[in-house]
């Protein structure tokens, strides 16, 4: 298969999505007011106990908390979402893995395509207004055979969104992708005309990802970076990797001072 037919076949795919996500947010809007309940196949390695506590790909604990002396079963997908909505407009979103639901005061929509679930989010995400914004960015990356890291950085860059919401979409981009997100990672931190929060928290991102790919990056930032605040924060996260690297740069540092 030629790349040009590649290309083609994912533009197709993208085009589809985009439009049942958008019967999926006719739907939702349908509901008027109330509560809409739909779920999605999540990617492997998610799981939860249906009470909040959601884990991504094992990596990282990434919604809900508990104490250390119990650890419950975690069940693995579907997602499901309880989306608040008040005059057809969202407000709100919820997302659980494991249990199941309680009571029946809900418009259900049922099952619906991973990817479909994943395009309505971010268009949320990228468009919507208030907390329903920023709830719909964590839900996005749980979607199975899904990839939403561009999307998550255009609107990590987009000035028009809330600080909240951009500051996410930047965390979760570090949770959710590979080796592109890191260049386009380091592309945020570079990018005076953004605000210092999202390029800071662009810093923390970075730091989050495996040391083979962070380092090197947080290395470049501590030891170039033209904001002395964020070479602060690059400096901090390699404090604390433990990573020889780091600690061969301190040195180097100090030594210089003397």
């Amino acid at each position: 298969m030629t790349a040009r037919a590649t290309g083609l076949g994912a533009a197709l795919l993208l085009a589809a999505a985009t439009v049942d996500a958008q019967g999926i947010a006719a739907r939702v809007r349908a509901a008027g007011t109330g509560t809409v309940r739909l779920e999605y196949a999540a990617r492997a390695g998610v799981c939860g106990n249906g009470r909040g506590f959601i884990s991504a790909g094992g990596r990282r604990v990434v919604h809900g908390a508990g104490r250390d002396e119990w650890e419950d079963d975690c069940e693995p997908g579907p997602v499901r979402l309880a989306i608040d909505v008040s005059g057809g407009e969202v407000t709100a979103i919820r997302a659980y893995v494991g249990g199941r639901w309680r009571g029946s005061a809900a418009t259900e929509l049922g099952r619906v395509g991973a990817r479909e679930a994943a395009a309505f989010l971010l268009d949320l995400a990228a468009h919507g207004s208030g907390r329903a914004a920023r709830d719909a960015i964590f839900p996005s990356g749980l979607a199975d055979s899904t990839e939403n890291w561009t999307q998550l950085l255009r609107i990590a860059r987009d000035e028009s969104r809330p600080r909240e919401v951009r500051r996410d979409a930047v965390f979760w981009v570090a949770q959710a992708a590979a080796d592109e997100a890191t260049r386009g990672l380091r592309a945020v931190v570079g990018d005076d005309a953004l605000d210092r929060d999202v390029r800071e928290q662009a810093v923390f991102a970075l730091s989050q990802r495996p040391k083979a790919e962070a380092i090197p990056a947080l290395l470049q930032i501590a030891q170039t970076h033209r904001d002395k605040e964020i070479r602060r924060k690059a400096i901090f996260w390699l404090g604390q990797s433990n990573d020889p690297r780091a600690v061969d740069y301190f040195a180097r540092v100090l030594e210089r001072d003397d």
